[in-house]
């Protein structure tokens, strides 16, 4: 008999407000202690000094990270130009100054330069794992990191307003892998002086926005209380922009069992609409749930077939 899972089998999204001075993993770790739940995860790391939406999934919406993950984040930040840091942003060492200090009109004369596909070099402080260790350990211990350029997607970027002759405050929207560390020190180096982040504030990944965000302090207040539960959002969060259909019970059986379903007609049509082409129909990730609204699967869609490739497992021991 296996050994049961230490926590309760709890099942969502948490949106949380993360404040400034706790790491992503610790914020992890206070949630999945309020719910009592028996694993937890997150989309995507904000540093300490970084504040704003931290998604956190619990139980079987774990399985729905990566979605969660490769949407567009959108983040509002502050540069602080004439100064470069070790570590792109506020927290690190001076390795530089410079007198230069860009005019509104060279800020937004440049912005179009740097959307788009664009390369760049990860900050040295980063999670990318260079030979099995983390490159801010790495850095931390005063070795040499080398780290490779990356091609990364900017939508858009917006000039906010220059707070000062030493600040100005933008708005990003960008996909996976994005630095903003990066885009604002290379953005400084552009325009011909330094610069680094002072202040990073995410406001959204996908549809988990900031305004429907609960701070951290505020759901402590809720430690083991079904009043926490308020804050829950279903698995299904996560899947917006990916169909979905309805099955019936016998078929969320074949599904949970691993076996692929066929598409009925009707359901050809709906799936179909989500496609551009046939070429886009073939492999279309499709969400399947019962009547009641209860996750079956993720699947594939093959040859007339629905073909599980991510089954939700709701049992409760």
């Amino acid at each position: 008999m296996g050994r049961k899972k230490k926590g309760a089998p709890v099942h969502g999204w948490v949106v949380i407000d993360k404040p400034q001075g706790v790491t992503s993993t610790q914020v992890v770790g206070i949630v999945r202690r309020i719910f009592d739940a028996q694993k937890a995860g997150h989309a995507g790391t904000l540093d300490p000094m970084a504040t704003g939406v931290l998604a956190i999934a619990l139980g079987e919406a774990t399985k729905t990270v990566p979605y969660a993950m490769d949407a567009l984040k959108t983040y509002r930040f502050t540069v602080c130009f004439g100064e470069s840091r070790d570590s792109d942003d506020a927290e690190g060492a001076v390795t530089g100054t410079s007198d230069r200090r860009p005019a509104m009109a060279e800020i937004e004369a440049a912005i179009p330069r740097m959307v788009g596909m664009v390369s760049q070099v990860p900050p040295v402080y980063s999670a990318i794992k260079v030979d099995g260790e983390r490159a801010y350990d790495l850095a931390r211990d005063g070795e040499t990191v080398i780290l490779e350029p990356r091609t990364v997607f900017i939508r858009s970027v917006r000039l906010l307003s220059p707070s000062d002759r030493d600040h100005a405050e933008f708005e990003m929207v960008c996909g996976k892998g994005t630095y903003v560390r990066a885009w604002a020190r290379d953005l400084a180096r552009d325009l011909g002086t330094l610069g680094y982040v002072s202040q990073l504030r995410r406001v959204a990944i996908g549809n988990f926005t900031v305004d429907r965000a609960i701070g951290l302090d505020t759901l402590k207040g809720f430690m083991h209380s079904p009043a926490a539960f308020e804050h829950l959002r279903p698995l299904s969060t996560a899947l917006d922009g990916i169909p979905a259909l309805a099955v019936t019970g016998q078929d969320a059986v074949r599904l949970k069992s691993g076996n692929p379903i066929l598409v009925r007609p009707r359901e050809f049509a709906r799936i179909a609409e989500s496609a551009h082409s046939d070429d886009d129909l073939q492999g279309l990730t499709v969400f399947l749930s019962t009547g009641e609204g209860e996750p079956v699967a993720l699947a594939s869609f093959a040859e007339g077939e629905l073909r599980p490739f991510r089954v939700f497992n709701f049992a409760t021991g």
